[in-house]
């Protein structure tokens, strides 16, 4: 009896109390026929009204036995669990601190330093599988820690639990009569030290467990302990999980508190561990073609690389402002004038711009340069790569996503085809040929500036001040172009203004040999064939101060040391840039990027989501 019921073990915990919950009733049976009705014999008929009323019997006797259970009181370890799972958090963790308290007035340690395992969960998993139903392993001894995810009372000297840990779970399978501590004790001693031990470990504690692996009669892999010990307390009581809910879904919750995140849904750490193997690929990628592993410093004295406002810091021992890198680029192309021909870096940049489902002050990307290539060679590059990455992780080259449901709107399915080669939209003939215009030139005159203003005027596209062309064809590209891009597709050949570090197309005055890979309508990718020639460089620096001088922040800055790097020679290289917190978002099937960053940014409690209006 007591082996078929650890295998209660599956169910909710609501339904796997200290007693057995009433039995189910059985379906009601169909009503007999009337005399005589369809043609039915008198014998037939007979048989029908017995088969009824000896189902309206059988479900009376077990109405009658599930009622008579529910009033049988219950065994005390398990009203109290349930007593202490209805208190107010507060309560609980005031009597949890107290019972931590106790143990260290007695001069015993509620944290002990170390507990030998012999292997991890998922260990025990792969190794025990394989053993029969009702059957026990010949290996005695085998120590497994965990965190308590269910506790079940079975009976008196008896209780279930289920132990999760590294994404597995294996039951634990506590009898009295195993303990080894309880050998040779009387039987109420015994049940009284076993029921003193399982009172002291709660949902949630860390505990250590010792014992014979094995399965119950119903095939449930155990662990049949001969020794318990609780290694850390928790405090607090864990937030219960809903009927019909898989874990909690309180996104504040979640994202403020990461580690309950994790406690309480598998789904989360398979989120992270994906996250793990798309850089480790990327890593193993690079370095099968050459590329060499870099760091660069993370606070510069100049913020450069990129068009964005930056974060303020203070260097206390110079007395110097100093900016938290928006871009590693400036350093990775100076490495490439000294001689190291393929960079690349993996770290964290830092933007003072918007949080929103897409974008997160801080947030991670790889940059790598390669001398002697150009960009098209980047784009098979990052066709392969990204092809191969998609492959590797999902099995596929497509990956699904599942949008939530909005106001109005069912949720929705969108399927992204990662099979090389990606689509290409030129910008600005693009841009032409999906409004039916044709932009002035050159881009840079005002002539050209008074057109954007008035073609965002037209389609009600909002651009904030400054109403610079860079950000005019910015807006409009977004609106436009990048709404075409739910499948990976390359926007290239971005004008000059808009790129003050590519290098001029060969072929197309007033462009850059540049491009921006899309997917799911968000920016995954920016590449461009590198401007070398120190002159131009200075010169579209001195254009960005004009920009700043007008009031857009994120116009670059004057980078006197790099233009000297440059004058030293810059060979023809090509760069690429990718942010890796998007890239997961498409592989784990998320529409947030707080959903893949550990601990993302978020307000102070009790802020207003509008404390800052003019935060863009």
């Amino acid at each position: 009896f007591f082996l078929e019921l650890s295998d209660r073990a599956s169910l909710p915990a609501e339904s796997t109390g200290a007693t057995l919950s009433p039995l189910p009733m059985p379906d009601e049976p169909e009503a007999a026929a009337p005399a005589g009705e369809a043609g039915l014999s008198k014998n037939e008929q007979k048989r029908r009204a017995k088969q009824e009323a000896q189902a309206k019997a059988k479900a009376e006797k077990a109405a009658a036995k599930a009622a008579a259970d529910a009033a049988k009181p219950k065994p005390a370890a398990a009203a109290q669990e349930e007593e202490e799972e209805e208190q107010d958090p507060t309560k609980y963790f005031e009597n949890r601190l107290t019972f931590v308290n106790g143990v260290k007035e007695k001069g015993a340690n509620p944290y002990p330093h170390k507990f030998q395992t012999s292997m991890q969960l998922p260990d025990y998993v792969a190794k025990y599988e394989s053993i029969g139903s009702g059957e026990m392993s010949a290996d005695g001894g085998v120590g497994l820690a965990g965190r308590i995810a269910t506790k079940r009372a079975g009976g008196k000297g008896l209780v279930f639990f289920d132990v999760v840990g590294d994404g597995a779970k294996v039951q634990v399978f506590a009898s009295a009569d195993k303990f080894s501590d309880y050998a040779g004790l009387e039987k109420d001693e015994k049940a009284a030290r076993f029921s003193a031990l399982m009172s002291t470990l709660k949902r949630g504690d860390i505990v250590g467990v010792r014992g014979t692996p094995g399965k119950t009669k119903r095939g449930e892999l155990s662990l049949f302990p001969t020794e318990m010990l609780l290694l850390t307390p928790c405090l607090h009581m864990l937030p219960k999980v809903p009927p019909g809910s898989s874990g909690l879904a309180d996104k504040e919750t979640r994202y403020r508190q990461r580690y309950l995140d994790l406690i309480m849904n598998p789904t989360t750490r398979s989120t992270f561990i994906t996250r793990t193997r798309a850089i480790n690929f990327l890593r193993r990628f690079l370095d099968m073609h050459g590329f060499l592993e870099v760091e660069t410093p993370m606070m510069n004295a100049i913020p450069g690389g990129a068009t964005a406002r930056p974060f303020i810091t203070k260097h206390n021992d110079l007395n110097l402002d100093m900016y938290m890198r928006i871009a590693p680029e400036l350093y990775l192309k100076m490495l490439v004038v000294g001689g190291l021909d393929r960079v690349y870096e993996i770290g964290r940049l830092f933007r003072n711009e918007g949080m929103d489902l897409t974008h997160n002050p801080e947030f991670t990307t790889c940059e790598f340069y390669w001398a002697y290539a150009d960009y098209e060679d980047l784009i098979k590059f990052t066709e392969e790569l990204l092809s191969q990455m998609v492959l590797n992780i999902c099995g596929g080259y497509k990956v699904k996503l599942h949008l939530e449901a909005k106001l109005g709107e069912p949720a929705k399915e969108l399927e992204i085809d990662f099979t090389p080669p990606f689509r290409r939209i030129p910008m600005i003939s693009g841009l032409e040929e999906k409004l039916g215009v044709k932009i002035p030139l050159p881009l840079e005159s005002d002539e050209t500036n008074a057109f954007l203003k008035g073609l965002c005027a037209e389609h009600g596209v909002e651009c904030k001040p400054p109403l610079t062309t860079y950000r005019l064809l910015d807006k409009l590209v977004g609106e436009f172009l990048e709404s075409q891009c739910l499948h990976p597709t390359f926007i290239t050949d971005h004008p000059k203004i808009m790129s003050p570090l590519a290098k001029d197309h060969r072929s197309k005055p007033g462009l850059t040999e540049r491009f921006e890979l899309f997917a799911n309508y968000h920016e995954m990718c920016n590449a461009y064939t590198e401007l070398n020639d120190p002159v131009e460089q200075r010169a579209r620096f001195a254009a960005q101060a004009k920009d700043k001088a007008a009031g857009d922040d994120e116009a670059m800055f004057v980078d006197d040391g790099f233009i000297t790097a440059l004058e030293y020679g810059l060979p023809p290289t090509a760069g690429w840039g990718m942010g890796i917190d998007r890239l997961c978002m498409l592989l784990t099937d998320n529409e947030s990027i707080k959903e893949v960053l550990l601990f993302p940014a978020m307000r102070p409690v009790g802020m207003a989501a509008d404390f800052n209006p003019d935060c863009q």
